[in-house]
């Protein structure tokens, strides 16, 4: 029996070419949400298959992790590998995506969407870090969070203040331990004013080239 023949047989009635291109998916993209437009159909397909995709990623040293609440899909590599090691930037505009997504959703209905302008995570940021964020830098960051489906810009410049957002629930999921005390270690003094509501200031009238 070749392997074309074995995989036929393991998928049954299932459309092959289907399962490859959102077994790839999920594999290459970390999260799968009903909520985006690019992953919504994959995330009903892995759905309704799920015990078929549970099975072979088990094969590949994986765990499919569903979280219908959130309406989320994503993979757990069970020998710790695997995962994306972000930079100490992009894992501290994850986190203030993080904490903005709680407080948010304390005041909305379970099917509004969260949305943020961009010029308040250059507030958040300055308070946590006394120090002003470029563009390119906070383009850089937020462009590697859209990649995997962490959020989404409503405008065309992600480094502009006025740029909206829209943050989805994988933000919820993305860090792992090691990297959220990571990122706690180095701002601990302040983060406790955000989560209780702190004052900001405004990026909108500042000029940066870059």
């Amino acid at each position: 029996m070749n392997h074309e023949t074995r995989l036929d047989k393991f998928l049954g009635s299932v459309s092959k070419d289907k399962f490859k291109i959102n077994a790839n998916k999920l594999l290459n993209e970390c999260f799968i949400l009903k909520s985006c437009t690019e992953t919504k159909n994959s995330y009903y397909f892995i759905l309704k298959e799920k015990e078929l995709f549970i099975t072979y990623f088990d094969l590949l040293g994986y765990d499919i992790s569903i979280n219908e609440e959130y309406g989320v899909i994503s993979l757990n590599n069970t020998y710790g590998t695997g995962r994306i090691r972000l930079k100490l930037l992009d894992s501290m505009i994850l986190l203030i995506l993080r904490l903005i997504f709680i407080e948010e959703k304390k005041k909305l209905s379970q099917t509004e969407n969260v949305i943020v302008y961009v010029d308040e995570l250059y507030d958040r940021y300055r308070s946590l870090r006394n120090e002003r964020l470029k563009k390119q830098n906070m383009r850089s960051a937020l462009g590697l969070l859209k990649k995997y489906h962490i959020i989404n810009n409503l405008d065309a410049d992600m480094g502009n203040p006025d740029t909206r957002l829209q943050i989805y629930p994988s933000v919820i999921l993305a860090f792992d331990g090691a990297e959220l005390n990571t990122v706690y270690e180095e701002t601990k003094d302040k983060l406790d004013k955000y989560v209780n509501g702190g004052e900001t200031e405004s990026y909108a009238d500042e000029e940066d080239t870059d």
